[in-house]
């Protein structure tokens, strides 16, 4: 086993890495029986932190 292999990182800290940078998730879902498509679902999402450099989408609330 190499060093990187051996590296063990907490469920957080992997966590609190992927909201700071921001992850993208995409994939595509089809339900299908015998050949005829019946649901097709498409999933495009960002998931990050809100701070100063990536505003909330939403109003602030008082």
């Amino acid at each position: 086993m190499t060093v990187v292999e051996r590296r063990e990182i907490a469920l957080v800290d992997l966590l609190d890495r992927l909201l700071a940078g921001g992850v993208v998730i995409t994939g595509d879902l089809t339900l299908r029986i015998a050949d005829v498509d019946l649901v097709r679902i498409d999933l495009n999402a960002l998931i990050s932190s809100v701070n100063e450099n990536v505003p909330a989408p939403w109003e602030e609330m008082l």
